[in-house]
């Protein structure tokens, strides 16, 4: 166990550039961002995926244990098996998520956003007490992601054998969970493959064989899923994410934030909802997190802020924006975006946006009350 910064050197860097924010340690695009997108879409790429960390949570009672503290239910799954859980806080606020891999009989890695897994380790320490559990950093392991398992995908490269492979059926409705809206048109799905982080970086990669970060995030605002470095914040509660799809179990017993998340369910709405923006690219300017959302032009009422944007090979410029539910589905948006300084003052200009729903009010769709209290 460490808690010191870990040190990540991108897979490939010929023609690398890098990303930014939580994902500044591996490239964003190797110089072909859509020709990469369209390998990746294609089956015949991976992207390097080693800012992600890993935590290993073992033990006799680590199943039970981990369905105690969080979301999820990870008892009964077979080993193999893959799920999304989360730790709410009292108030039913997000405070971690992590994807969850039933390694071995008494076995859970969990895969993190970069700089997320020392403050649910700190939270799994706490509540620790009698369990037999042990909590593990596993720096010794790094991530590749594909539409498939990795060894699937390069055949064509002497991959050693995955520790585990997660692959959630994204945008299946898990069991206990519950649908905010509807799915995407064409989802594709993510799968990530865990590997030992030395075999891994010791392979003769070649370009081809690699796709960027933006390449991997743009299909993930496509399939409406949010990621926690990008799209929560300290007010977030899972019903405005769709995260009771897959990583709220609404049926399981007690776990903290349990009441807030079955009162909004079953009683009222989340006061905010995620929502897949449409941007017009004719400006050709790129949109960044935390831009402002507002009704009509520039001069309209602030509805939201953008939370992840990216240029997808099929839809073009798109975004993952958290707005406030009174704003209308079917109301014409516009986005800001920052152009730097120009004379001392910010420069920006505002784009125009149509809305893909991804979390619907109550009044556009029908939700069952299963939540427990």
């Amino acid at each position: 166990m460490s808690d010191t910064a870990r040190t990540v050197r991108p897979l490939f860097t010929a023609g690398a550039v890098l990303g930014e924010g939580p994902d500044q340690a591996v490239p964003a695009h190797y110089g072909a961002p859509l020709r990469e997108q369209r390998r990746l879409l294609d089956g015949e790429a991976v992207v390097d995926l080693g800012q992600l960390e890993v935590l290993e949570v073992s033990g006799a009672d680590a199943r039970t244990w981990m369905t105690t503290v969080t979301t999820q239910v990870v008892t009964g799954r077979p080993v193999g098996a893959s799920a999304s859980l989360a730790v709410l806080s009292p108030q039913g606020r997000v405070e971690h998520m992590a994807s969850a891999v039933v390694a071995g009989e008494e076995t859970l890695l969990l895969v993190l956003d970069p700089g997320a897994r020392a403050g649910l380790r700190g939270y799994l320490e706490m509540m620790r007490f009698a369990a037999r559990v042990e909590i593990v950093d596993r720096d010794d392991l790094r991530v590749l992601g594909a539409l498939a398992p990795a060894g699937e995908v390069l055949t064509d490269l002497d991959l050693p054998e995955p520790v585990a492979v997660w692959a959630e059926p994204w945008p299946e409705v898990a069991p206990g969970g519950v649908a905010y809206g509807p799915p995407p048109e064409d989802p594709v799905g993510q799968v990530l493959s865990l590997f030992p982080a030395e075999a891994l970086e010791a392979l003769p990669w070649q370009g081809r064989q690699l796709a960027g970060m933006s390449s991997w995030e743009a299909l993930r605002i496509a399939d409406h899923r949010a990621r926690f470095a990008r799209e929560v914040d300290e007010r977030t509660i899972p019903h405005e994410l769709d995260l009771l799809r897959t990583t709220v179990h609404t049926e399981k017993g007690c776990y903290r934030g349990q009441e807030t998340v079955a009162k909004v369910l079953n009683l009222g709405q989340p006061p905010r909802r995620l929502v897949m923006l449409h941007l017009d690219g004719s400006q050709d300017v790129p949109v960044a997190a935390g831009g402002e959302v507002r009704l009509g032009g520039s001069d309209g009422k602030v509805v939201g802020t953008i939370t992840s944007s990216a240029l997808h090979a099929d839809l073009g410029p798109i975004a993952l924006a958290v707005v406030r539910r009174a704003a209308p589905l079917d109301a014409a948006l516009s986005v800001q975006v920052h152009l730097g300084e120009a004379d001392g003052e910010s420069a920006e200009v505002w784009i125009d946006a149509s809305q893909e729903p991804i979390v619907l009010p109550r009044e556009h769709g029908t939700r069952p009350a299963t939540a427990k209290l």
